[in-house]
């Protein structure tokens, strides 16, 4: 704990807006990190809340928060889990600084906002809640604040599953990662619930040719087989494959659309047109087209050692994603049916997943959803890119990607989460409290009726519950 660091801001209970902003202005950018006073600071909030807390770590600055509050033991465990680290905030100009946490026009800006430190402070105010309220939940909630995520989890989630496993014992469902936002498709708004993720899959291609004199153009050469074989991952995709949870996800999407798009996402549901269907999507087709197929993507080449010299052989790194259920020697054979050229591909690193979810929560999460808003429609979501989920697959336990988050029609989370100008609404922090309050009070329970969701903010009136 980092008494130097918690002294400076108020105690608890804060707002989710309010912790937010203290989170956000601890620069915990990956590389290096640098976790530790942020870690310290949120350890301080729970510690004076009297949760029991943990601190473990492979190195000191890197450290990952464990907290427990106790539950009636009529339901498993149930684990929250959220990372601290950011991403890089980039070299292009923010409109507002990025370790700011400035409020303007109803959006907390800042880098981390979405991914994931708003998630982490709705966790934690939920916990607060739950704890000021003096709640028993069915079962223990454990939550988990995490190193290094976005860099690979060697120093987070990865290290306490491979050292630390007793942690996690008797756990079933974790909540954390994406999911939960609100998604609008033809003026109706989904709430794609992630059940699933793709398996990181990194290749090597080694393409080889002949070498000889820069100044010499030769199409035999491995500069010119390297041009082709980018050419073709550009313009040939690798093939549909409609596995169970986009196939669902669609599905459901269909049921409530109008007429005609109902009809466009009933064809993604079929391998025969899926492929065709999201050709026609336009910029969707980023979105749901990577839902139904693998994919492998460039992005790191290294060859040549002088500038006149063509080189005899070149690499190139591909980041591949699998879908559930898929290997990494089917990506090798569908890459090599798409190339058309004959180069070696080797697996450099692999992080496999479940063939399919653990469905077990999701008419409880759907539930919530449904109360917050009755126009809603939750769908299960199967994540493009990859979470710490995939170390918690290892000891048998189902993520979820739930934290709910009611948005603007014309917010892009897409494109904002990682991007210069990442920011929350003020209003969405407010609903994803709520909504994982009221999943703390049910879960292991069947889905129940009507919401009591507050409509004065609880932390407003809580502070006597934390003099004690």
């Amino acid at each position: 704990m980092v008494d130097s660091t918690t002294a400076i801001f108020p105690s608890p209970p804060l707002g989710p807006v309010e912790l937010l902003q203290n989170l956000i202005r601890f620069d915990t950018t990956n590389p290096p990190g640098n976790e530790g006073e942020c870690v310290g600071y949120i350890q301080g909030i729970l510690d004076q809340a009297g949760l029991e807390t943990t601190v473990l770590s492979r190195s000191p600055s890197r450290p990952n928060l464990i907290a427990r509050i106790k539950g009636t033991g009529q339901a498993p465990p149930l684990l929250l889990h959220g990372h601290v680290d950011v991403v890089p905030a980039g070299t292009q100009e923010w409109a507002h600084p990025p370790f700011e946490a400035n409020i303007v026009d109803g959006y907390l800006w800042g880098r981390g906002a979405l991914d994931m430190k708003g998630g982490i402070a709705m966790m934690i105010t939920a916990l607060l809640r739950l704890k000021s309220e003096g709640v028993s939940p069915p079962g223990d909630v454990v939550l988990a604040a995490v190193s290094d995520e976005e860099a690979g989890g060697e120093f987070g989630t990865k290290f306490l599953v491979q050292n630390h496993k007793n942690l996690f014992d008797g756990i079933r469902y974790a909540i954390g990662g994406f999911g939960g936002f609100s998604f609008p498709i033809a003026k109706r708004r989904f709430y794609p619930i992630m059940v699933a993720e793709k398996q990181i899959c990194v290749l090597r291609a080694t393409i080889r040719g002949s070498s000889g004199h820069g100044s010499l153009r030769s199409r035999s050469s491995a500069t010119a087989r390297l041009a082709r074989v980018l050419g073709q991952l550009e313009r040939r995709q690798l093939p549909v494959h409609v596995t169970p949870v986009p196939k669902e996800m669609f599905r459901r999407v269909s049921a409530v659309l109008p007429f005609p798009a109902s009809i466009v996402f009933r064809q993604l549901i079929k391998s025969s047109t899926a492929g065709m269907v999201t050709r026609a999507m336009g910029d969707r087709e980023l979105l749901f087209g990577q839902l139904l197929r693998n994919t492998a993507n460039p992005t790191m080449l290294r060859g040549g050692e002088q500038i006149n010299v063509m080189p005899s052989e070149i690499e190139l790194g591909l980041d591949g994603r699998l879908l559930p259920g898929y290997r990494p020697c089917d990506l090798i054979a569908e890459i090599k049916r798409c190339i058309g050229e004959d180069i070696d591909l080797e697996v450099v690193h692999h992080d496999p997943g479940p063939p399919a979810p653990d469905m077990g929560m999701f008419d409880t999460l759907a539930g919530i959803i449904r109360e917050a808003d009755p126009r809603g429609t939750p769908v299960p979501m199967l994540l493009p890119g990859a979470t710490d989920g995939r170390f918690l697959a290892r000891l048998g336990i189902q993520s979820y990607g739930f934290l709910p988050m009611r948005l603007p029609q014309d917010f892009t989370f897409a494109e904002t989460i990682h991007g210069t100008n990442e920011r929350i609404p003020v209003d969405a922090l407010t609903f994803g409290v709520e909504a994982i309050y009221q999943l703390l009070r049910r879960f292991g329970q069947a889905p129940q009726g009507p919401s009591l969701l507050t409509q004065t903010p609880w932390w407003e009136g809580a502070k006597d519950a934390f003099q004690a």
